[in-house]
């Protein structure tokens, strides 16, 4: 039987990065929690042994349990009945195997029973699961949640609810979108929607209806509520946790196109009792952005899952399908679609993984600022460096994932269109994800601002000023090309100084940041194999024609579409 983490080298070969090595140290400091903990580490070594053993398990449930049960789960889908919502078959056993196997505090510390790993490697376990099945992804990995019930509640409610995330007891849901709110979260409750008000002996109640919400039938519920009525905008918005039951009820589950296990709930509050999270005023400046930037690292590695899971089935199919006498991998057009689906899946890893450990190293300095304050400066970087590659990781995960699912339906032809084959299911459950935790032109406009500041440069100084091996000087030039398009366009940009401009060009800025950025992280993987060399060699020689295309079109300054878009929309 399949498991999605052995059969997989190139996931296998981040647990050697040396990053993750200085991610261990600091996150393990002395490992003197090996005295307490039987299962807590003795060395760096040892950690990224657990690692590895722990990823190999979470490769061998995702492949021999959950994906045999995915194709059931998506005919069955969730149960309503009067308020009551019930998974299907196959996600019960799976979540409850999850728990079995200690798997469901992945990044908590061990002090509540979590098993302490960077979100490096929760990010491999949840692309796993997402290749298994994209649907149990949305109930099991929404870890963010208890993170950020660790970083910003009182030390009493983390006690209480933490082992309970961390043992599987409950499951959780972010409560954020409303009926006429959507993507702008600042009109939370601006419009009818819901609000928290605190009694005279200081407990808190929430009233209102939450709509879109993913597994919203959780047990524990964080909502974004309006706390002061008269405070318009984010800074009227606080975070609430708020139990399942009596107060918060189910009004009705949405019929969806894909993720089928997953239930996306209505919900109505009344008189619900709410545990405030930090601070008053903080709820959307401060703790959904914490919240939002974890999911979409999630969301962006669910992508990467799911096209993972495409590339695999069209493969197959293109060995064991024969047409005109041979088998149709054989033909260009058939081993292009295939061929461009591999390159592309390993661009994102890449994407993905880089950004995880950064995310990781600048919460570890984070944590260390409060003993070294000389860590501030490099803590800063990473953080912006963190905000910049969040967003592009979502978008060009996400992005893929659409791609890969069409071309591997096209791969089987006509039998990709039969729900007989799992590619019908990948291309609907691929849909979802350049929507929720912010839409592809959320994410670009999240990124645009980290690229016009120059977020990237760091990484970008110290590629051009590397010294590569003879056979790679040609692709490192190439890149050095595409950076002086990139810098080029942004300088245009800035000059400018036009908002809607920017906005409209905004999209092809990032992906000559992203794209440029992607080919320096497989041109240091170049250097391991052939296999990356040949991966390196495809994906550069390909983006810079795109690359002086889109800063052509940056730094034109043609507006006809932006001057003429009225009339043209209102045109019968």
């Amino acid at each position: 039987m399949a498991n999605f983490f052995e059969d997989n080298t190139d996931i296998q070969s981040y647990l050697d990065h040396p990053l993750l090595k200085e991610i261990v140290k600091l996150r393990e400091g002395d490992f003197d929690e090996a005295e307490e903990h039987p299962y807590a580490p003795e060395n760096i070594e040892d950690a990224l042994d657990n690692y590895r053993r722990t990823l190999s398990l979470v490769g061998e449930i995702c492949g021999e349990f959950v994906a045999p049960r995915a194709e059931g789960v998506d005919l069955e889908g969730p149960h309503y009945n009067d308020g009551d919502v019930q998974y299907p078959k196959g996600i019960v056993e799976s979540m409850e195997l999850f728990a079995k196997c200690d798997l469901m505090g992945f990044t908590l510390p061990r002090k509540y029973g979590g098993l302490n790993m960077p979100m490096t490697v929760y990010t491999s376990a949840i692309e796993m699961v997402s290749r298994a099945d994209a649907a149990l992804m949305t109930i099991v990995g929404l870890q963010d949640i208890a993170e950020t019930i660790h970083a910003f509640a009182d030390e009493e409610v983390k006690d209480y609810y933490l082992p309970l995330f961390a043992s599987g007891e409950v499951s959780s849901a972010m409560v954020l979108t409303e009926p006429d709110a959507g993507s702008d979260l600042q009109a939370v409750q601006t419009r009818g929607g819901i609000s928290a008000m605190q009694d005279e002996e200081g407990h808190w109640h929430v009233n209102g209806v939450k709509r879109f919400i993913t597994n919203g039938c959780g047990d524990i519920l964080l909502v974004l509520a309006r706390s002061e009525p008269d405070v318009s905008g984010g800074r009227g918005l606080s975070l609430f946790l708020v139990e399942k039951g009596e107060g918060a009820r189910i009004r009705r589950i949405e019929n969806k196109m894909g993720i089928h296990g997953s239930p996306t709930c209505e919900i109505q509050f009344d008189d619900a009792h709410g545990i405030l999270i930090g601070r008053r005023k903080f709820g959307l400046i401060k703790y959904v952005m914490f919240l939002m930037n974890g999911a979409r690292l999630g969301i962006a590695a669910q992508g990467l899952g799911v096209a993972e899971a495409a590339y695999r089935e069209g493969l197959a199919y293109a060995h064991d399908r024969e047409q005109f006498g041979k088998a149709i991998i054989e033909f260009p057009a058939v081993y292009d679609m295939l061929v461009r689906m591999k390159m592309k899946i390993e661009a994102a890893r890449a994407l993905i993984y880089s950004t995880a450990m950064i995310v990781d190293f600048e919460k570890e300095l984070e944590k260390k600022m409060e003993t070294d304050k000389s860590v501030r400066a490099e803590q800063k970087q990473h953080a912006k460096l963190a905000g910049t590659l969040t967003p592009m990781s979502k978008y060009y995960a996400t992005e893929l994932s659409i791609e890969a699912t069409y071309d591997a339906l096209q791969v089987h032809a006509g039998s990709g269109y039969m729900k007989e084959y799992p590619v019908e299911r990948l291309y609907r459950d691929a849909r979802i994800t350049t929507i929720y935790e912010g839409t592809t032109q959320l994410q670009i406009v999240a990124a645009t601002g980290g690229v016009l500041a120059r977020n990237l440069a760091p990484h970008f100084d110290q590629w051009k000023a590397k010294t590569y091996p003879d056979d790679l000087r040609p692709l490192a030039d190439k890149l050095a090309s595409a950076l002086g398009h990139l810098d080029r366009s942004v300088e245009y940009i800035k000059e400018k100084n036009d908002k809607e401009y920017t906005d409209f060009y905004a999209r092809k800025l990032v992906d000559i940041a992203m794209e440029t950025y992607i080919g320096y992280l497989l041109l240091d993987q170049a250097e391991s194999s052939e296999h990356k060399k040949d991966i390196a060699t495809m994906f550069i020689n390909d983006l810079l024609p795109r690359v002086g295309m889109n800063a052509a079109y940056v730094t034109s300054g043609d507006t006809s579409m932006i001057d003429a878009h009225e009339a043209v929309l209102g045109q019968a």
